[in-house]
């Protein structure tokens, strides 16, 4: 089993009112990291000294694109916070034509090397415009044959494309590239809000399986938006998946 994440998008609400109360929260349900979208006007290495304390890690983190203008602040960035996975995406302009999938490839691809030497690797976050179909083939399979450094953080709920794709088989295609499976579940209804993980209609157990245990580091958690009250939904997206043994928590 690999360890178990939250990406802290999930619960931006109450993270932009009391950050380090929402990163306790986390910890009392079990997560082993988390995986922040912003740090809410705190300092890194303020929240790197509440995540020890809390017995938590940084597993990742979503940020700009590395250029030659921010390189360092995004190395000294991911020091402080001790993290190895740096990760972004684009949006569906990106990936309309096999040109403009070259572009974003192209500027993922500089990014990469930029990052080589510095002990901190780029991934690459999708939603569901990068798997209509470009020239017969996934735009995120093309994205990713034409960068070849850059990982994919795989969105399981939106790489589905709301039931069009077979994820587990995509999952093992790519399993030597994927390091970190952002888990989430839903009715797989363009529109409607994400479940609790375990709740909704994805295969999660045949996704997590399809993964190359060797290369896969990390099981993340992410609701965009959910029904219920999210940090109920995140406490049973924790339960579910350490409970059926698909990650593992700290409870």
């Amino acid at each position: 089993m690999k360890p178990i994440s939250l990406q802290l998008y999930s619960v931006r609400e109450e993270a932009a009112g009391d950050f380090v109360g929402v990163l306790k929260r986390v910890a009392d349900i079990g997560y082993k990291g988390v995986e922040p979208a912003g740090l809410h006007g705190h300092k890194p290495e303020e929240i790197r000294k509440v995540l020890d304390d809390l017995g938590l890690v940084c597993s990742s983190t979503h940020a700009g694109l590395p250029t030659k203008e921010n390189l360092q602040e995004v190395v000294d960035t991911a020091g402080a916070l001790g993290h190895e996975w740096l990760v972004t995406g684009k949006g569906p302009d990106d990936f309309k034509s096999l040109d403009d999938i070259r572009k974003a490839a192209d500027e993922f691809q500089a990014g990469a090397e930029l990052l080589k030497g510095t002990g901190i690797r780029l991934g690459y976050h999708n939603h569901w415009w990068e798997m209509t179909e470009v020239d017969g083939r996934y735009g995120l399979e093309i994205f990713l044959e034409l960068a070849p450094d850059v990982a994919s953080e795989t969105d399981v709920y939106w790489v589905c494309n709301f039931g069009a794709v077979d994820v587990p088989a995509l999952v093992r295609k790519h399993a030597a590239r994927i390091p970190l499976l952002h888990i989430k579940d839903g009715p797989l209804v363009k529109g409607q809000p994400h479940t609790a993980v375990g709740k909704g209609k994805m295969d999660i157990p045949g996704i997590v399986n399809a993964a190359d245990p060797d290369v896969l580091q990390w099981c993340v958690v992410e609701l965009d938006s959910c029904a219920t009250d999210m940090f109920e939904a995140v406490e049973d997206s924790y339960k579910y998946l350490t409970g059926e043994g698909l990650a593992e928590g700290n409870k």
